[in-house]
């Protein structure tokens, strides 16, 4: 089975690679929102580290990065605050914010 280009093969399941797509939609996202704070979410069975940036009113993303140490550094070179998200979990406000588009949607 051939596997598309960035993607590597772990078990039963397929597991994409950070590039600088990802870090180039990082860094706009910091750039053009506020209150940002970044959650350092661990590999999984199924994804690479990961960083969540949450805005100051609930707005986020998720890419994958290299590490979660090069997460952190990502993170103090923007002035956002990091946290390991298996320690403090996700913010409130991520889920108000993802409840508020529901209901819009609706």
């Amino acid at each position: 089975m051939s596997r598309p280009t960035g993607e590597s093969h772990t078990g039963s399941t397929r597991v994409r690679a950070s590039d600088s797509t990802d870090q180039k939609h990082l860094e706009q996202f910091v750039a053009t929102r506020r209150g940002v704070e970044g959650f350092v979410e661990p590999r999984t069975v199924v994804s690479e580290v990961t960083l969540l940036l949450v805005a100051h009113d609930g707005e986020w993303t998720r890419r994958r990065v290299p590490s979660a140490q090069w997460a952190h550094k990502f993170a103090n070179k923007h002035g956002v605050p990091s946290y390991d998200a298996a320690v403090v979990g996700i913010p409130q406000r991520m889920r108000d914010y993802n409840r508020r588009q529901k209901q819009q949607g609706s």
